[in-house]
């Protein structure tokens, strides 16, 4: 390390704080590379007697200097909380297992028994998981409180992995006689989906002891709202429930109004751009009306609620004299339903809980609108569940002995399906060829059209196994045949794209896709492809990198993203 390097980091760690306990490197931006960039950080550590807390946010930590921080963290008995958020800024993900590992095992080693483990910001995806898995196993978090694990790209399989650690956590502590007791567990905008959700879900009903649960932006939809619904049922003692930016639809916002009928504590409930829409509104507020005297906040904004639903949402609340907040902005109650609330609060004396109601949505003229969508998500969701059902059923014949040998055979799928419902398991069963159909029924003269298969394509984008090589090996095939076109336009290709990711305004109404997460993975492949042109790439990291509600949701997609855009 320079001299200047060693000066600067010296006058960082002149800011380090220290009290209560508490050691922190908090925001200093030290570059921990090696074991001598580590030096000063090893010291202030040796040196610190009862070292009860040790905050390294807003730092980044290599392989080695972690290796060196955890060697002088075996000492360290008395250590209960862990600040680990943000540590690794601009390391490889291949780095951070192994930082984690070495860390881990020095919490271990010295028989630390931990209250809060804070690993939030850090993209490590679900090999990350792996890197804490066996720490969250060993007798270190028999004591954890609190479990902090937001924005960390943990995704489906990161999800299970966590789940079955707790699992294991709860049975070897109960065998000693103490449970694990956790009580805070935060774990937003990682995309964790139905099969994570419900991983966790069943782990939340083992544990039981759980206080305040955190899980926003992870896309989940009613299958594992509902199981979260049964697990939350379970653990009496909740305080704040956290779902915001999932898709709960009638049938999980339904369940969880069930649930919220047997709990006693709660005094938070997010469900702000839940989709919970008229009738989950209701299930809500017949829940809310019926207990939940401690409640304090109550958020169904961005949730298509209607002037009537959103009304009965307000009666509920009459007699709940500690409420602070009730959110029903971006609705649809209209300006005369609007009215109608602001009344119905005021003659409950309520009339200062009411937030905000300017991005009311106005009031729908014909109910068939409503009832169109509903038939529409009804359509989804039982093409969801058949999709379940035709995995799970695949899974057991492959298990089960067949007592007739000819082979059970699916149905054929061909492009045309595929692009009109696409679904993981019906690219899969397009065939080996399944890149080289695709590409070859496009028209890729129309720029249109490329962006509209581009986007079928990478909506069934998963982290994991053959359906994320089907993914990259079919917009491989379909955009190296259009962008070596001589006719095709690449910077209306690119106009059009962002127009339909919801990142440039048009004139036309467009529809932007549901979610960014497939398309930010799989662009993050294509850039990174010899057909694709390196002049586009400074327009998509401008447009990537400004602020954006629905990029906010796929923060590791976009950080992924703009990650690889920068090596360029």
């Amino acid at each position: 390390m320079a001299s200047e390097d060693i000066t600067k980091l010296v006058e960082s760690l002149a800011n380090t704080k220290v009290g209560g306990g508490q050691l922190s490197f908090k925001g200093q931006s030290l570059k921990l590379n090696t074991a001598e960039d580590a030096e000063e950080v090893i010291k202030q550590i040796e040196e610190f007697d009862a070292l009860e807390a040790l905050r390294l946010e807003g730092n980044t930590v290599g392989v080695e200097a972690a290796k060196v921080i955890a060697k002088a963290l075996e000492k360290k008995s008395e250590l209960k909380r862990c600040h680990w958020s943000d540590m690794f800024t601009g390391r490889l993900r291949s780095e951070i297992p192994p930082a984690l590992i070495s860390l881990g095992d020095a919490l271990i080693t010295a028989g630390a028994q931990l209250v809060e483990l804070d690993l939030s910001d850090n993209a490590f995806g679900p090999d990350g998981v792996r890197g804490f898995e066996t720490l969250l196993k060993s007798p270190a978090c028999y004591t954890l409180q609190e479990l902090k694990l937001n924005n960390c790209g943990m995704g489906i399989g990161g999800g299970k992995i966590l789940a079955a650690a707790l699992k294991e956590c709860h049975r070897k502590s109960s065998a000693q006689g103490k449970p694990l007791a956790l009580k805070i567990f935060v774990a937003g905008r990682n995309r964790l989906e139905n099969d994570g959700a419900t991983a966790l879900a069943e782990a939340f009903g083992i544990i039981g002891t759980l206080e305040e649960v955190h899980m926003p932006q992870n896309g989940i939809n009613h299958p594992g709202i509902t199981a979260l619904a049964q697990a939350f049922a379970i653990n009496p003692l909740l305080k704040v429930i956290n779902l915001n930016d999932n898709t709960f639809t009638e049938k999980g916002a339904v369940a969880m109004a069930e649930t919220l009928k047997a709990l006693r504590q709660i005094e938070v409930i997010n469900f702000g751009d839940c989709l919970v829409r008229s009738k989950g509104a209701v299930a809500i507020a017949d829940a809310v009306k019926e207990g939940l005297h401690k409640l304090k906040e109550l958020n169904l904004s961005f949730c298509e609620i209607k002037r009537d639903a959103a009304l009965t949402v307000a009666e509920a609340i009459e007699d709940k004299a500690e409420l602070e907040k009730l959110d029903l902005n971006g609705n649809c109650l209209g300006e005369e339903g609007c009215e109608q609330l602001q009344e119905i609060l005021e003659g409950f004396n309520m009339a200062a809980v009411l937030g905000s109601l300017s991005d009311d949505e106005g009031e729908e003229e014909e109910d068939e609108e409503e009832e169109e969508e509903d038939e529409t998500e009804e359509e989804e969701e039982e093409e969801e569940q058949q999709q379940l059902k035709e995995r799970g059923q695949g899974e057991q014949e492959s298990l089960t002995p067949k007592k007739d040998s000819t082979p059970v055979q699916s149905p054929p799928v061909d492009v045309a399906t595929f692009l009109a419902f696409p679904s993981p398991e019906k690219l899969l069963r397009l065939g080996p060829k399944c890149s080289v159909l695709i590409a070859q029924q496009t028209d890729t003269a129309d720029v249109e059209k490329v962006v509209t298969t581009l986007l079928r394509i990478s909506s069934v984008f998963k982290d994991e196994g053959p359906v994320k090589t089907a993914v990259h090996e079919t917009t491989d095939a379909l955009m190296r045949k259009a962008f070596t076109s001589a006719t095709f336009n690449s910077d209306a290709f690119i106009t059009s794209l962002l127009i339909h990711m919801g990142l440039l305004k048009s004139e036309e109404k467009i529809k932007a896709v549901p979610s960014l997460y497939g398309i930010l993975m799989t662009l993050n492949h294509m850039i990174q492809q010899d057909y694709f042109p390196k002049s586009l790439a400074p327009v998509l990291s401008a447009f990537v990198t400004k602020p954006n509600r629905a990029l906010d949701s796929c923060s590791f997609a976009r950080h992924m993203l703009l990650q690889t855009l920068h090596q360029l």
